[in-house]
């Protein structure tokens, strides 16, 4: 059997903001440059957990 993952493959906004202390207002800036991609679902928006990593780890 197949193991999961630890880390999720993408978070939602909410979540991007908790787990990195970053305001949303400064998510959204960094998706409209383009720095951090984002895939749409329905209306809702999620954040590769990659993503995030790469941010934070500089």
């Amino acid at each position: 059997m197949e193991t999961l993952p630890t880390e999720p493959i993408s978070v939602r906004v909410s979540t991007a903001v908790k787990l990195t202390g970053i305001p949303r207002s400064t998510l959204y800036e960094l998706i409209k440059s383009g720095e951090i991609e984002t895939v749409k679902i329905g209306r809702s928006t999620f954040i590769p957990y990659r993503c995030l990593r790469r941010l934070v780890e500089g």
